[in-house]
């Protein structure tokens, strides 16, 4: 191990058989912490070459349990999104793009944050499992297409190991490792192709594009270096995507969308994501004939009555999503209003998310129960305009105290009398 420190510490490249030895040997508790804490500052420095990082991926792959989607008929494509306040796009892309043919088989996980993770925005709805097993999981993606599961098995252990380790010795914020981290979790989980949503902005995690850029690429490289299909979009998170923070309405944003009336950033990522998803799927030659495959299946209903069977198999009220007044809601409603006449300039998504959190939407430590009834529902997007005592946002609260939360929404929602535009939702789209 300390001839593999060196090596890297010089800027040297590690061979396949060192980057194996070191992930078998941390995993099974032969090789200490600090030893691995000084692999991965140099890491941090040094960086990795694509060669690398594939093999950093395949062997975090392959300290753990592996999905074997193969029994299910068709190319089985995956979603990935680098996180961010108001990102519904599972919720809705996994019917749209099952409706147009293409298999979704999707393990997701719960939130820490902002707002509950897909598998607790899906809990808001009565009854529904999220947990199968292998046989049934295979069978429903056979019989409907769609599945959304949290994940199952043993996955990725030594991805766990390190993220813990890097959490502590300030190496979180290495792209080559963050890479490694999500791409070894997404090959995993036994999909033929990957998708990547890497947000960039206030409320994402790379806050600048050049950041976003550079883990967009390394990760297509990685994907394409262990033989799965796999681009990325670069989207905007300087503002809440939708309009709906908070699990429940959440869940009813998505219902919206599936109709063709949600807000118009929300549908116009799930249209680019889900394009990207059915020409990987191989159900069209072009993004153009994808996107139009998509508006067919939101027009004549298909994507929502898709959602709703799969709701009801996995055990869920149907009935929520034919009528989502029945959704969990919380006891009160408290307008935040403006305080002048203006223009909205500027939406700080994290501090917005985090005022959601406060109010119990998401979770500061794993341990955090989550209240899948309240959040937010902002009125106002970026470049729009607002008049004095209109409300910028409504507070969904189970309690009557939500001063924190309201302070944090007008602190954080900028208002001047200059007209700014309207932020570019997609910034670029990598496929090599």
């Amino acid at each position: 191990m300390v001839d593999i420190i060196e090596k890297k510490r010089d800027g040297e490249i590690l061979s396949k058989e060192e980057i194996s030895f070191f992930i078998e040997q941390y995993t099974n508790g032969s090789i200490p912490d600090y030893q691995v804490s000084a692999l991965l500052m140099a890491i941090y420095f040094e960086g990795m070459t694509a060669e690398e990082q594939g093999f950093l991926t395949m062997a975090m792959v392959e300290s753990g349990d592996q999905i074997d989607l193969s029994p299910i008929e068709g190319i089985k494509v995956d979603k990935h999104s680098t996180g961010g306040v108001g990102d519904t796009t599972t919720l809705i892309l996994a019917p749209l793009v099952a409706a147009c043919g293409v298999p979704v088989a999707k393990m997701s996980g719960r939130g820490l944050g902002h707002t509950g993770g897909t598998l607790d925005k899906l809990e808001a709805i009565e009854g529904f499992h999220i947990e199968l097993t292998q046989e049934q999981f295979v069978r429903q993606v056979n019989d409907l297409k769609l599945a959304v599961i949290g994940q199952s098995g043993n996955l990725t252990p030594a991805d766990k190991k390190l993220y813990a380790l890097r959490d502590v010795t300030s190496t979180v914020d290495s792209i080559p490792l963050i890479a490694s981290s999500i791409m070894s979790k997404k090959i995993a989980a036994g999909a033929d192709a990957i998708v990547l949503d890497v947000k960039t902005g206030d409320g994402a995690f790379m806050k600048s594009i050049k950041d976003a850029e550079a883990l967009a690429k390394s990760m297509v490289a990685i994907g394409q270096e262990v033989g799965r299909n796999t681009m990325a979009v670069i989207s905007d998170m300087s503002q809440p995507l939708g309009f709906a923070i908070g699990n429940a309405l959440e869940v009813k944003e998505a219902i919206e969308t599936l109709k063709g009336e949600g807000p118009e950033d929300l549908t116009e990522l799930c249209l680019v994501l889900g394009s990207k998803m059915i020409v990987a799927g191989g159900k069209a030659e072009t993004l153009e004939e994808a996107r139009a495959q998509l508006q067919q299946v939101i027009q004549d209903g298909s994507a929502l009555r898709l959602f709703g069977e799969m709701v009801e198999v996995q055990g869920g009220n149907r009935e929520m999503i034919e009528n989502p007044s029945l959704l969990p809601a919380a006891k009160y409603q408290i307008e935040v209003q403006a305080q002048e006449d203006g223009y909205i300039t500027q939406m700080e998504a994290d501090e917005i998310g985090i005022a959601a959190m406060l109010l119990g939407a998401g979770r500061a430590t794993k341990e955090d129960k989550i209240d899948l009834a309240v959040g937010i529902m902002l009125k106002k997007k970026i470049g729009d305009r607002v008049m004095k005592g209109e409300p910028l946002a409504v507070i969904h609260s189970n309690t009557e105290n939500v001063d924190k939360s309201k302070e944090l929404i007008m602190k954080h929602i900028h208002i001047s009398p200059e007209k700014v535009e309207k932020p570019s939702l997609i910034h670029e789209m990598i496929t090599e």
